[in-house]
């Protein structure tokens, strides 16, 4: 009986799929085109659709993004199952293999370039990463209320973490920070990401104040939890490393930082409002704010950016695709954005929560938690809120690998809803 409903739903996967989601990322991915058209137009270049260009191979990319969706809709989803951790070893050899035989492209070799075609391993192996990082957390034996279990999932993501940085690539490196979400879904202890964040904060104010000022502070607070608590030897214990760590982070911050390139510190610099350099490092996101605030209310109109028509921002097509929509969309335009990505990882979450399958409702919040950093980071950026990093925005950025990496990513898991009454 299963087998035949199986087959069944096989038949008839038009009706199975989620709509809401699929017309959202036709939506995202249409309205991507037309901004990367617009980030590049030129009124002098006689082909409209040249493949030549940019918005001219972006269709290229849209059409295969489109073909594979069609291919993951109609093969047997037991399939990418059975072969999970296949596909995760094939993107671990391609980051190796990457730092051997890749094309370095804006200071890190993350590209393999094949014929006319550069391709990056790193959008791929989030989506891998996504698969073999849920089907073993999904495993019986796996209880994220343990410690011990949550170092062993952590290594799934860990691994192409290590292979990125030494492209070195930051931006996809940070994205991997999704996989925390999930791990505090599945029951992971929420004071280890409060523990996270206090690290974020000591590592910022570490590179605004002297590093005794803040040591003399963490001296302070230990002193102020000692008193006001239970004084056990455990607890001793407990204040004493943490302040040990904290103070070992605090160094180290200092010690780190010296050894970045002077682009790197300039970059951070800039950030923290240490430094204006609005003609050097901070000029790209100088300009994209420029950019976005020109927009005002409702956008100068479509092809009529100025900041966009005279090449003011770089990367306009790729990491500061925002800075377009901002200045011909202007507020009610980044919110019309912002509302359907939002709309989208609430509709993800949604379909994650309704699934019987472990293995499906994992994969699913992996969807949505990867998709949900990039928006952060990746609009973040371009508003002075981060530090340039250079990650694109989902389904609105140029590039095949992006588009193709975030297809997979998502159609796997629309997928993997079909069948959540039959698995």
């Amino acid at each position: 009986m299963e087998v035949t409903s199986q087959r069944g739903l096989e038949k008839k996967w038009w009706r199975t799929i989620d709509k809401p989601l699929l017309i959202l990322y036709v939506i995202l991915v249409v309205m991507g085109w037309f901004n990367i058209y617009s980030a590049v137009f030129d009124p002098d270049m006689a082909d409209t659709f040249s493949f030549t260009s940019r918005y001219g191979k972006q269709l290229l990319f849209i059409g295969l993004a489109f073909t594979i969706a069609i291919v993951i809709m109609v093969i047997d989803v037991r399939i990418i199952i059975q072969y999970t951790y296949f596909f995760y070893g094939i993107t671990v050899a391609l980051l190796v293999l990457v730092l051997v035989v890749g094309t370095e492209v804006s200071g890190a070799k993350a590209w393999i370039q094949i014929g006319g075609l550069s391709i990056q391993p790193a959008e791929f192996a989030k989506f891998t990463t996504a698969l073999a990082f849920a089907k073993y957390v999904s495993s019986p034996d796996i209880n994220m209320r343990r410690m011990f279990s949550q170092m062993k999932s952590a290594v799934w993501f860990i691994l192409p973490v290590i292979l990125i940085l030494l492209q070195p690539d930051a931006g996809s490196a940070l994205v991997y920070a999704a996989f925390l979400l999930v791990l505090y879904r599945e029951g992971m202890t929420g004071k280890i990401l409060a523990a996270g964040a206090f690290l974020i904060f000591l590592f910022v104010i570490s590179l605004l104040v002297h590093q005794y000022w803040i040591i003399s502070g963490l001296v302070a607070i230990a002193l102020v939890v000692f008193f006001y608590g239970e004084k056990t030897f455990g607890r001793i214990v407990l204040i004493l490393s943490a302040l040990l760590v904290c103070s070992a982070f605090v160094f180290g911050v200092d010690y780190a930082f010296d050894r970045l390139s002077a682009h790197q510190k300039s970059r951070i610099n800039v950030l923290l409002g240490k430094d204006a350099d609005i003609k050097g490092t901070g000029y790209n996101v100088n300009q994209s704010k420029i950019a976005i605030g020109s927009g005002e209310l409702f956008g100068k109109g479509y092809l009529d950016g100025t900041q966009t028509k005279f090449n003011f921002v770089p990367e306009q097509s790729t990491d500061f695709i925002f800075c377009t929509i901002g200045e011909e969309w202007g507020w009610v335009g980044t919110t019309i954005v912002l509302s359907l990505f939002l709309t989208l990882l609430l509709r993800i979450i949604m379909l994650a929560e309704r699934q019987r399958n472990n293995f499906f409702r994992i994969y699913g919040y992996c969807t949505a938690s990867i998709i949900f950093i990039h928006i952060f980071v990746n609009i973040g950026m371009t508003i002075g809120f981060i530090p340039v990093i250079g990650i694109p925005l989902p389904f609105f950025s140029y590039g095949g690998s992006s588009l193709w990496g975030f297809t997979l990513l998502l159609f796997v898991f629309v997928k993997m809803d079909m069948k959540r009454y039959v698995m």
